[in-house]
């Protein structure tokens, strides 16, 4: 592999580098949200093996010199790697040069009360690493930033413009990404989800699951129904010939 060349030989592993930075993270949201996503991501490409979502999990660029310090997005999304590794730990980081040098496709940030620089460093380190969709969410802050509440940025010649409209249609993924209410976890609120190319949102698996169940009782009711009517029938005019 790419990784065991000479050029490479004595550079850190995965499992060698820090996979925290043991910064905690402000609110319950910044592990909901990304993970919100990623369980929807799971339900819509259930059958495809080419991807992964990481969740607070740093990223290494070590191409030209060791990088020990990793870029930890929220949440971010990489096409054409694994979506599981041969290893029973699964993933530690996302070192690039162990994903055939992959970058993420798509990143995502939530400002919360300690700003971490999502306009500033960030931003300039995701377009460095090639990233292609940086989103950042900050539906608390954005007055204090001067921004809003939802932006998605596309990478053209290593720089990031401001998508328009929402959702935001991404065709190099085939998802839009966008804002809907909704509830997760009991939690009635703005959440953030996938779109198709109508702009109709994605279902998360709490969803389906009631939707189905719903189905399930009106099936029920019908043949609840309808078993009454026979009764009925039988009632008065007896059995059925």
């Amino acid at each position: 592999m790419l990784y065991n060349t000479p050029e490479y030989e004595y550079l850190p592993s995965s499992e060698e580098l820090p996979c925290s930075d043991d910064t905690p993270v402000d609110n319950e949201l910044q592990n909901l949200i990304p993970n919100l996503l990623k369980t929807i991501l799971a339900l819509i490409w259930q059958d495809r093996w080419d991807w992964f979502f990481g969740v607070d999990m740093g990223i290494y660029d070590r191409t030209g010199q060791i990088r020990r310090t990793p870029i930890i997005p929220d949440g971010f999304l990489s096409l054409g790697v694994p979506r599981r590794k041969n290893d029973p730990k699964g993933r530690l980081s996302y070192v690039l040069l162990e994903e055939n040098n992959i970058a993420p496709i798509l990143v995502l940030e939530l400002v919360s009360q300690t700003y971490g620089k999502e306009y500033e460093d960030k931003i300039t380190a995701y377009a460095r690493l090639g990233v292609l969709y940086y989103v950042i969410y900050n539906p608390e802050y954005y007055q204090r930033d001067k921004h809003q509440p939802f932006e998605v940025y596309r990478l053209e010649n290593g720089v990031y413009l401001l998508c328009s409209g929402e959702p935001v249609w991404m065709p190099e993924i085939g998802l839009g990404i966008g804002r809907g209410q909704g509830v997760h976890e009991g939690w009635q609120r703005e959440w953030l989800y996938w779109f198709d190319e109508q702009g109709n949102r994605f279902p998360t698996p709490e969803e389906v699951a009631q939707q189905e169940r719903q189905q399930r009782e009106l099936v029920e009711q019908q043949a609840a129904e309808m078993q009454a009517l026979l009764q009925r029938y039988r009632d008065r005019f007896g059995e059925l010939p």
